[in-house]
């Protein structure tokens, strides 16, 4: 059972994206999962798209008494994983077939705990959007501290060596507030194939306003990571630096 991976997947009013989104990982080739999705209490057919498949037992289903957020999901689905290896996947992205198997051969080929592979855009009808995304070959904790180089959708640790992961209950950036916390533990590796797809829909937070990035970025380091005032700001502004940098050197398309 040491090849298990546990998969983390929030959802929340995504009926229209997540079957697709399971079936992607029915078709893994490394077949030793499960799949935890923590529904926030969707107010669509969510239910019944995911009830279609709960016949594979390794699909668990949990739902929130009320709604909470994604951070409070994924908290809640990382309780409850039993895998060696966490990885990530939102109710409306997508998977290669062998994102798991490619990705868990990396690093143990590499002695790497922390992980990340490169991924293209698609649209709402799952077509590609011509942007392919990548990132630097080695994150350290500093390096992700200027940027959240990694998407969600690709990243995978090492449960074993990096422990029990619960972040702060925040609206915005729950998952870069992950990745802080797993970096203090291991440094991040890209693994150089494009293994998943990012549905970018209309209201994602790539679309606001820099207001209210500014915002959520500076809740992000002041309140979920505990910086100070000042501290908090120079990373909020080093972010937006290195955010113009990640769209010159590592977005094509």
């Amino acid at each position: 059972m040491d090849e298990l991976v546990s998969i983390i997947m929030p959802s929340y009013n995504t009926a229209g994206f997540i079957e697709e989104t399971i079936e992607s990982v029915l078709k893994q080739t490394h077949s030793n999962w499960e799949l935890i999705i923590v529904d926030d209490c969707s107010t669509d057919h969510t239910d019944e798209v995911v009830e279609a498949f709960l016949t594979d037992e390794r699909i668990k289903y949990l739902k929130n008494e009320k709604n909470s957020g994604a951070a409070v999901s994924r908290n809640r689905a990382l309780r409850e994983a039993k895998g060696k290896w966490i990885a990530f996947l939102d109710s409306d992205d997508l998977w290669e077939p062998e994102k798991l198997s490619k990705q868990i051969a990396f690093m143990k080929e590499n002695g790497y705990h922390f992980s990340y592979t490169n991924y293209v855009e698609i649209d709402e009808k799952s077509e590609p959007n011509g942007k392919s995304v990548t990132g630097p070959k080695k994150i350290t904790k500093a390096g992700m501290y200027s940027f959240c180089w990694p998407g969600c959708l690709t990243v995978m640790y090492d449960a074993e060596a990096v422990g029990l992961i619960q972040i702060d209950d925040i609206k915005k950036n729950n998952d870069y507030a992950m990745w802080l916390k797993v970096c203090k533990k291991a440094d991040c590796y890209l693994l150089n194939e494009t293994l998943a797809k990012y549905r970018k829909r209309s209201g994602s937070i790539s679309n606001h306003s820099y207001t209210k990035l500014i915002k959520w970025h500076y809740k992000l380091f002041r309140e979920a990571d505990g910086k100070n005032v000042v501290s908090a700001g120079i990373l909020t502004f080093g972010n937006l630096f290195f955010g113009v940098m990640k769209k010159l050197f590592y977005v094509k398309g």
